[in-house]
């Protein structure tokens, strides 16, 4: 592990293997080389970085966990530490690799039948393709399930209506993965190729954090697509809800990798600010605050890696990927905001790094499920009652979901 990094407190590496521990230093490594260096200057400009596509498709670490088809085909172990190091360098790039990688390419994997797999994921793999997932609507996010993007049956072709927001990578995508209801009811995926008839994807501006990915505002107007551009296994939503439980754990080690951010800037910072004579690393309030930043960051990691665990033995349910993701971006949250105060005035300078995680941790505390609807999906597991439909739960529905190297 690098000298600027947190101090592993527990011996936590000792629970990784070195392929693991390969991986994610390979990432760091390229993070400091290519994209601290100016990534600030991207995120003020709101410009997504196109010159480091090619470099991050040289990585070799383009779909996470998915295996063959050229991927990277790792542990999930290993996928959520390339997550956190990604988010630990820039919340902006994280968010176009998971949407690429873990979203996009995930639910080709899961939900695709074989020939679509060949289709699609090597140039993915390859990055030469870049991917989307379209989910949310103007009017529906955290009731995801209750979208209203049609697709209808005509020969040989799906014809799709509807509207989608929030669609990261959505204007420079080349593929798109729409999801829409049919004349029956059934939610299906559909795979839309860039330049589509019909299809207007508009970015959107004025964001206050994740400035340097862009979102899309996408318009379907009768868009056609090829029958065989359905995803062959996607039956209903809950398949749908397989590839978000498989993602959102992950989510769960971007929050960790932007508290791990905050609090190396803020050790560094308040060893080098004097006042008064002496480094304020010195004083009674700025120790107790960086103690407290590391315990959570330590429970942060372990929880993250247990999950991961039990996601590589296919033990993990959407009530434990719910229950880190609440846990770790709650305290990454409140560790940023700790951070960017021990910074004083230079906490809102972005030379410093801190203002744009500052920013960012807002976005990862919303996306993919809030902070109260994953409370609620814990809730639901542990009391049997669903708080959002008033309906009872069978405990027996709770699956876990199969394990990623099964892909």
């Amino acid at each position: 592990m690098s000298n600027d990094a947190s101090p592993d407190f527990y011996a936590l590496d000792d629970l990784l293997e070195p392929e693991e521990i390969e991986l994610r230093d390979r990432v760091r490594d390229f993070c400091t080389r290519e994209v601290t260096p100016i990534i600030n200057d991207y995120w003020e400009r709101a410009e997504f970085p196109f010159e480091l596509v090619p470099k991050i498709a040289e990585l070799g670490v383009a779909g996470g966990t998915v295996a063959g088809y050229g991927s990277a085909g790792m542990s999930a172990v290993a996928a959520g530490l390339v997550a956190a190091e990604w988010a630990r360098a820039d919340g902006s790039l994280g968010t176009f690799y998971g949407v690429h990688s873990f979203l996009a390419m995930q639910s080709i994997a899961l939900l695709g039948d074989e020939e679509q797999r060949e289709r699609w994921l090597p140039a993915m793999a390859r990055m030469e393709l870049i991917g989307a997932f379209g989910l949310t609507e103007p009017a529906h996010g955290s009731d995801a399930v209750a979208l209203e993007t049609s697709a209808r049956r005509d020969g040989d072709e799906w014809v799709l209506n509807g509207a989608k927001k929030w669609i990261g990578n959505g204007t420079i995508a080349d593929l798109v993965l729409i999801w829409a209801r049919d004349e029956e009811g059934a939610v299906g995926g559909y795979v839309v190729p860039k330049g589509s008839i019909g299809w207007t994807a508009t970015r959107m501006t004025g964001k206050t954090a994740l400035r340097a990915v862009w979102q899309a505002e996408i318009t379907l107007d009768e868009v056609r697509v090829p029958a065989e551009n359905k995803l062959a296994n996607c039956r209903s939503f809950k398949d749908v809800s397989v590839v978000l439980d498989r993602t959102r754990y992950t989510v769960a080690w971007r929050a960790l990798g932007i508290a791990e951010a905050a609090y190396d800037l803020a050790l560094k910072h308040t060893m080098q600010r004097e006042q008064f004579g002496q480094p304020i690393a010195g004083y009674q309030l700025v120790q107790e605050k960086l103690a407290r930043m590391l315990a959570e960051i330590t429970s942060m990691r372990l929880l993250s890696w247990r999950l991961s665990k039990l996601a590589d033995e296919g033990r993990m349910t959407a009530a434990m990927a719910s229950m880190a993701k609440m846990n770790n971006c709650k305290k990454a949250r409140q560790i940023v905001a700790d951070a960017r105060d021990l910074f004083g005035g230079d906490g809102i300078l972005l030379e410093h790094h801190i203002a744009r995680h500052h920013a960012d941790i807002e976005a990862i505390y919303t996306f993919e499920g809030t902070d109260h609807v994953q409370a609620l999906i814990v809730g639901r597991d542990i009391t049997g009652i669903s708080a959002i439909t008033g309906r009872r739960t069978p405990r027996a529905e709770q699956k876990p979901a199969e394990p990623p190297q099964s892909i």
